[in-house]
């Protein structure tokens, strides 16, 4: 198995380096809510801040306050653990009070909002994530990382799946691997979401490492499948002029497979790539088959919104808007090595 860091097909120039996360007030992280809440129904929908504390282990904490299962908490994704993060959880309770939640939450896990809703949350409901950084002890090249991130305001960067998605030494990985040899029955849902999320995003960032290594991650190419900018609506290439330009523009993004059941939608030699890069991951790529997911895209380019960059002293602020199911991590590489 390939070390992580071989998914990336290019080193970050490693501009600057610096120290993230020395308090979790450096790392702040609120989700951008994608419903309105009816305000009835069976469903507690509760707003939370958190601060330093795993997104799994709060849902645990609340359906033990609630006195429910587990599965009856549900919440749109993980947040990140040394943070400070906002992010909404639903609780089932039909027919029943909500208890005084705050009286039995610790210190640093606050209630912000309270409401009621028809339904509950699902995985990936979020439109995405607002962060606010504070990179400290910084050094390096600072105008031309000035000028990087000018080019990441205008350009976006490679919407890589984070190295988080792997887990500590690729454990992930290496556990999908061996469940898909050795098809043992997992009994934690949760653990076989993760390891099938994993091995599809491994297969995902080879594929646009090598569109990197070609130049093409965020240029038209003939066979590509194209995704509109701010929705999940994908096409094929259809022979129009226009698309080499709709892609400069940002009006489109090339996009790279996930893997699963079903023909590729990409032709002639990128379907040939990506096909090739399924081939070098096999076990992983029959995996994904067997356990029955389908063929989904996912755009090559991460448009950066509402970037926001200031240099002050040895510190950098940074202030963005990410959509659901991309990762801040993959920006901040492009800047340089932070260590935690």
């Amino acid at each position: 198995m390939n070390r992580f860091n071989k998914a990336f097909s290019h080193k970050a120039d490693s501009l600057l380096n610096g120290i993230i996360r020395s308090k979790p007030s450096d790392f702040k992280v609120n989700e951008i809510a994608s419903f309105v809440p009816s305000t009835t129904g069976e469903h507690v929908f509760l707003q939370i801040q958190k601060i330093g504390e795993n997104t799994d282990w709060v849902a645990g904490l609340l359906a033990k306050i609630a006195k429910v299962r587990k599965r009856d908490v549900s919440y749109t994704g993980m947040k990140d653990r040394n943070a400070i993060t906002t992010q909404w959880f639903s609780v089932q309770m039909p027919g029943r009070e909500a208890p005084d939640w705050q009286q039995q939450l610790p210190e640093n896990i606050k209630v912000l909002q309270q409401t009621r809703h028809h339904r509950k949350l699902r995985r990936g409901a979020s439109k995405g994530n607002h962060f606010s950084l504070i990179i400290r002890h910084l050094t390096g090249d600072i105008e031309q990382a000035k000028r990087l991130c000018q080019t990441i305001k205008i350009n976006g960067v490679p919407n890589y799946y984070g190295e988080q998605r792997f887990g500590h030494d690729l454990y992930n990985i290496k556990s999908a691997e061996n469940w898909f040899n050795i098809g043992f029955k997992l009994k934690s849902r949760n653990k076989r979401s993760i390891f099938l999320s994993a091995a599809r995003s491994w297969i995902f960032n080879h594929i646009l490492s090598q569109r990197i290594q070609q130049g093409s991650w965020n240029q038209a190419q003939t066979g590509d499948v194209f995704m509109l900018d701010g929705s999940q609506s994908c096409f094929a290439d259809d022979g129009d002029s226009n698309l080499k330009a709709r892609t400069q523009q940002g009006d489109i993004h090339p996009t790279g497979a996930l893997w699963g059941k079903g023909e590729l939608l990409t032709t002639g030699d990128i379907a040939t790539l990506e096909q090739n890069i399924a081939t070098d991951f096999k076990h992983l790529a029959n995996g994904l088959i067997k356990y029955g997911l389908k063929q989904e895209r996912r755009s090559l380019r991460l448009v950066v919104n509402e970037f926001e960059y200031n240099f002050e002293g040895n510190k950098l602020f940074l202030n963005f808007s990410l959509p659901t199911g991309s990762f801040a991590t993959v920006v901040l590489r492009e800047l340089g090595v932070f260590k935690v």
